[in-house]
């Protein structure tokens, strides 16, 4: 199994910056590729930005050019780099690690960022 550990989050104003991180732990060498989520109030929970173990990123229409993934192999983590954030960024967001035996993945515990207007 793997373990994931999110922290960073918070209350920002628009405008600010945020940084995420997820701690990974457990059979970790199993893991091909990490990403956040988030889940607002009422709505589905939707794919923020994702990283695989080659290093290649993909990142939802609404946060590209303000939100970087990246991620430290020595540390196990992975980070959630966010800025400009706006309102409508508000939402719980989930750390997600894939493995080949288990492509839905494991989840974090989730991490709260509210952004005011």
């Amino acid at each position: 199994q793997v373990q994931l550990v999110e922290s960073g989050g918070g209350l920002v104003q628009a405008g600010g910056s945020l940084m995420l991180s997820c701690a990974a732990s457990g059979i970790i060498f199993s893991i091909n590729a990490m990403g956040w989520y988030r889940q607002a109030p009422g709505k589905q929970r939707e794919l923020v930005a994702s990283i695989t173990k080659g290093g290649s990123t993909n990142y939802a229409d609404s946060v590209k050019g303000r939100f970087t993934i990246s991620g430290d192999n020595a540390k196990n983590t992975v980070y959630l780099q966010m800025n400009s954030l706006k309102p409508e960024d508000t939402a719980v967001y989930y750390c997600n690690a894939k493995t080949f035996t288990r492509p839905i993945g494991y989840w974090g515990q989730g991490t709260q960022v509210t952004v005011s207007s």
